[in-house]
């Protein structure tokens, strides 16, 4: 019976596959469906704690491990280990988290499944941290009625990046930070990339001002490399900059360059260490006055912070689609109300959506959380109390909502009320309203995919009644990724070019009848 099972099992495509069969007793146990992980002996490392996951797919030709695709989920799940050694077996059943279910409810059918080791690295998607640990994907039939036992053999292994591949004009720049160093016990890197105007090397006496960019969720600085030939020549009524594209990716998601009990003193570092490395290692013009930033989604609130928290060390921020900048609208939730609302639902009972396409809902905050909680670090809402929530009994993140009823926890909530942008501005205007007039320049779309668009319309009700200058545009039918339009990235680069040119009159602006070698670009 054995060999004629294992052998209709191989046909199924199962990497490996062990069935135990005994004589059903009178009261026979329910079937238990389980993974089991496999570490090779070979394998040699020192004990680590890691979280272990099975991911499940029913589409041939991809590595599951890769996902999960947060408008496109399939299933997994995941279990956490102490102290993992070499040749351990782990299980991953019901007892695991799972994702959308416990492993005992997925659908009968044919999946293609694969295993991965989180060592917990400094990545925020574990199945492409460095390092980790992964299984070949193997094809299964599943039956969730079956005392069905599958073995994965986690053999291979995520490979190092390849060293950033510089050119003429642009350049990994990598700052080993000494604060974050010493708040995380271990050597923590700032990365980015600067990409040089192309007359950088025709005008060695020449002195730039400098765009610091922020990538949103999952972005990376290697995003620089977009600008292989050089950054966008000057068009009409602009002038050139340095760009320096930096990293806001850590373990927990995107850091947002906000100093955090988790995350530690990311915005100190940045702007006490990594600016002054930018100063250091290239002819920028190094005042505040020629110093910019910008950022699109999670980037877009990061860039909005940086200057809101450090107004006298930037010229201007042009954030465009920003996560969540006035809490009254955490994505269609008002986190303040009293008594606490609940994060899935509304006050009739409805899933609260957290994302569309159109005016049509497709993703909600009950499924999508639990997706992120099932990950464990690196999903999105997961990284917002990364940033915004104090640590809890724990040592992880506080967590802002009951993972069960989404009932917002105030006590917590409180804590985020000092990243609060909108309010952040509204308690220090006395201080803050002149170091920034001028300064802040948001866009968003009028539907934006995550619901942003009510936060950006408060803060901007919020500054207007400050009496600010600040230039705040819903763009009709726009949603969170067509924001930046070649149009938009040519009127923010002659904004950064105005506040220049008002602090130094000496700087170089292209007049329209020398334009001719400008270039349409989605980057700013």
């Amino acid at each position: 019976m054995l060999p004629r099972l294992w052998n209709r099992l191989t046909t199924l495509g199962l990497a490996a596959m062990a069935v135990a069969l005994s004589a059903a007793p009178a009261l026979a146990e329910a079937p238990r469906p389980r993974f089991v992980v496999k570490l090779p002996v070979e394998r040699n490392f020192a004990p680590c704690d890691a979280r272990v996951f099975v991911f499940c797919s029913q589409r041939a030709g991809h590595e599951p491990r890769l996902g999960p695709n947060w408008f496109a989920p399939e299933p997994f799940f995941a279990g956490d280990v102490k102290q993992l050694e070499p040749g351990r077996e782990i299980t991953i059943d019901d007892a695991a988290d799972g994702f959308p279910d416990v492993l005992s409810r997925l659908p009968a059918g044919r999946y293609f499944v694969q295993a991965l080791v989180d060592r917990d690295l400094d990545h925020h998607h574990p199945g492409r941290a460095p390092g980790n640990w992964y299984s070949r994907v193997a094809e299964i039939e599943f039956n969730p009625r079956a005392d069905l036992v599958a073995a994965l053999d986690v053999v291979e292994e995520v490979p190092l990046e390849e060293p950033f591949p510089e050119t003429d004009v642009v350049k990994e720049l990598v700052l080993e930070s000494g604060l974050l160093s010493d708040f995380h016990r271990r050597p923590v890197r700032q990365r980015g990339a600067v990409v040089l105007p192309i007359s950088y090397a025709q005008q060695p006496e020449r002195r730039y001002p400098v765009l610091y960019i922020i990538p949103g969720f999952g972005g990376s600085y290697r995003s620089a490399l977009a600008y292989q030939a050089g950054a966008p020549a000057a068009g009409p009524q602009e002038t050139e900059f340095i760009r320096v594209v930096v990293e806001g990716e850590c373990k927990w998601g995107h850091h947002t360059f906000a100093d955090s009990a988790t995350n530690g003193p990311r915005g100190t570092s940045f702007v006490r260490e990594y600016v002054p490395l930018v100063d250091r290692t290239y002819r920028t013009i190094a005042a505040p006055t020629a110093r910019f930033l910008t950022g699109h989604s999670s980037g877009g609130w990061a860039s909005l912070w940086l200057q809101v928290s450090y107004p006298d060390d930037f010229a201007g921020v042009w954030s465009t689609s920003p996560d969540p900048v006035d809490f009254r609208d955490f994505q269609q939730v008002d986190l303040y109300q009293e008594p606490p609302l609940s994060l899935y639902v509304d006050e009739q009972g409805n899933r609260r959506p957290i994302a569309r396409r159109g005016d049509q809902p497709v993703l909600w905050f009950d499924s999508f959380g639990l997706m992120d909680d099932v990950i464990g670090r690196g999903g999105q809402l997961r990284s917002f109390e990364a940033v915004f929530s104090p640590r809890g009994p724990d040592g992880q993140p506080a967590r802002a909502w009951d993972r069960r009823t989404g009932r917002i926890d105030p006590d917590v909530v409180r804590a985020w009320r000092s990243y609060d942008i909108r309010l952040k501005l509204e308690e220090n205007w006395a201080i803050l309203g002149p170091k920034l007039a001028g300064k802040l320049h948001i866009w968003t779309g009028e539907l934006d995919t995550f619901y942003l668009t009510g936060a950006v319309e408060k803060l901007a009700s919020s500054l207007a009644a400050l009496g600010s200058d600040a230039q705040v545009t819903i763009l009709p039918g726009r949603n969170h990724a067509n924001v930046l339009s070649p149009e938009l990235c040519a009127e923010m680069r002659r904004g950064m070019t105005a506040a220049l040119v008002r602090q130094h009159a000496d700087v170089a602006v292209t007049r329209a009848d020398d334009a001719g070698q400008s270039s349409r670009s989605r980057l700013p």
